[in-house]
């Protein structure tokens, strides 16, 4: 069969491919991004399903415009107000998942071997989106204040790019590290920005997962010459089956992803997007951020102590202020692609860390997700984990 060439850079996620795993019995994982199940407020969205069915049925499944349901983006805009980001109904659009708008962000700005800038290690779903556009990577090390900018800097001279080349960033309990960006590191990536032509995309898919800590403003709250496409999702704080996040921009580059838009799917699912309003509107999404802060906070601190308890010396870990992740760096001389073998056969799930580097390095970092676990199991997968960490260390 013949195929375009752009098919040869896109892979099938190997968190995707993962999912078949969790079905095996005993199964513990700590892979997959996703939320507790027990987070999903099921009662509440079936009630809100009657009521837009009752009181908006026909409007609610009909199509709706490319750029979403006006209520709803009103109170995006409201929220996004709140956290200092300067914008109107008109700068925002909602998406199918912020995932989308990477592609989108991709489709309309990368021609083959335009630079893409990211931290190293970044979001694996960020290099599947982008990988089909056949951009050219340039990775930025982090720290635990986040991308290093510094590094960025050093890296742009002497690179001959076009103006489309952009800073891809997760700087809010990033996945997969958990690490957040400094507010100095924020306002010289912007500098960074000015001084040479180039745009943000920010993904602040974690933001509202604090636990502890001050709050950080975001990137796009700080940006004054339109140097950021932010992009956030209700994935983390609703349903991840909603399939629902929005993309806020300036009105130039709101069209282009518009038009984008259009092509790919006409428009997102009106349906949930009249649940979200309602749920919205009726202050609902507040108790939600209260309820699944407490639970994943417990979460995230048995897996810190249960790390600390059982993993052995030489391991290093990062200790994120919210989010969904811990990262993990093994000794050097241990290869967790290896090492997931031995924790399959011991029922046992992470993610090797070299799949969120496009360089492929990384070989002794691994992810590892706690919102998707009771914290019994945590401790007990944790230990299990520690075990064949110390037997492969000796």
């Amino acid at each position: 069969m013949k195929y375009a060439d752009r098919i040869k850079r896109m892979k099938a996620s190997e968190l995707r491919e993962m999912l078949r795993l969790l079905h095996k019995p005993g199964m513990i994982s700590f892979g997959g991004g996703m939320p507790s199940p027990d987070s999903f407020p099921v009662s509440t969205i079936k009630r809100l399903s009657n009521k837009v069915l009752n009181e908006h049925g026909p409007d609610a499944l009909q199509y709706c415009s490319t750029e979403g349901y006006y209520k709803l983006r009103e109170e995006i805009v409201k929220k996004s107000r709140k956290d200092g980001i300067k914008c109107d109904v008109e700068n925002v659009i909602v998406t199918s998942g912020s995932q989308q708008v990477l592609d989108l962000t991709a489709k309309i700005f990368l021609n083959p071997n335009d630079y893409v800038f990211l931290e190293s290690p970044t979001y694996l779903g960020a290099l599947i989106a982008f990988n089909c556009y056949q951009p050219k990577y340039i990775g930025i090390p982090m720290d635990e204040e986040g991308m290093i900018t510094e590094k960025l800097e050093k890296s742009l001279k002497g690179i001959k790019r076009r103006k489309m080349d952009f800073v891809y960033t997760v700087p809010t309990f990033q996945n997969p590290t958990g690490v957040t960006m400094s507010n100095e590191r924020r306002k010289h990536l912007l500098e960074i920005a000015d001084e040479h032509d180039l745009f943000i995309l920010e993904d602040d898919a974690y933001s509202d997962l604090r636990y502890s800590g001050k709050p950080v403003r975001s990137i796009k709250s700080m940006d004054k010459n339109n140097r950021v496409i932010y992009t956030h999702t209700f994935s983390k704080t609703l349903a991840p089956g909603f399939r629902l996040g929005y993309v806020i921009a300036d009105i130039e580059r709101i069209k282009k992803i518009c038009i984008a838009k259009q092509a790919a799917d006409l428009c997102t699912n009106s349906y949930v997007q009249y649940i979200a309003y309602e749920y919205i509107r009726e202050g609902l999404i507040e108790k939600q951020l209260k309820k699944i802060k407490k639970m994943y906070k417990k979460k995230m601190d048995v897996m810190l102590k249960s790390i600390e308890k059982h993993f052995p010396k030489g391991c290093e870990w990062t200790t994120p202020q919210g989010g969904m992740y811990v990262w993990v760096t093994l000794p050097s001389k241990i290869d967790t692609r290896e090492l997931f073998d031995d924790s399959v056969k011991n029922n046992v799930l992470f993610v090797h860390g070299s799949v969120f580097r496009p360089d492929g390095k990384g070989h002794n970092t691994m992810r590892l997700n706690f919102t998707n676990q009771i914290e019994r199991k945590i401790e007990i997968g944790i230990k299990r984990l520690g075990n064949i960490i110390e037997k492969r260390v000796k």
